[in-house]
């Protein structure tokens, strides 16, 4: 928790922030991609009365392709922007509110860093996969296995050849 009532009442202006979140016990389909600590620099200012948080993390992803299944270590760093309320009116989703003036970085690190990783992490963007007959990498090599054609679309065949 980071104490920001000195930040809100202007008797401080700037503050900086330097932290690590530990983001392990992060679980995508079973995998535990995130197994150092998430690195968080950034700042926290009050300019005219708005409270504004500024970060950059940077953080290492490793987990298994998602098509190919091979392991795959990622680097990323993302940005984020935040305005800090210790209260409002609106229903609206574009200030965070500090209860109490305490603001729980690690939650809003690991939510932030949740909503921007991939949603599909491949080891490559054209990533082949794996064939599903024979279990071959195809990024690696070519699959011998005969295609299946659905009986019902046999007929296709013949009209694009």
């Amino acid at each position: 928790m980071i104490d920001l009532r000195e930040i809100f009442s202007g008797v401080q202006t700037i503050r900086q922030v330097d932290a690590a979140v530990d983001m392990r016990d992060y679980e995508v389909c079973g995998v535990h991609p995130i197994r150092e600590p998430v690195q968080v620099h950034g700042q926290i200012t009050n300019s005219a009365g708005v409270v504004t948080l500024d970060l950059t993390v940077q953080l290492l992803y490793e987990a298994p392709c998602d098509r190919c299944a091979q392991p795959v270590s990622r680097s990323y760093s993302f940005s984020f922007s935040h305005v800090l309320v210790t209260a409002t009116e609106s229903d609206e989703y574009d200030y965070i509110v500090v209860e109490n003036a305490l603001l729980d970085l690690d939650a809003l690190v690991r939510v932030d860093v949740i909503l921007n990783l991939p949603s599909k992490f491949l080891c490559k963007d054209d990533c082949k996969g794996i064939c599903p007959g024979c279990g071959k990498l195809l990024n690696e090599e070519a699959c011998v296995c005969k295609k299946e054609i659905d009986p019902r679309l046999e007929k296709l065949k013949d009209f694009y050849h």
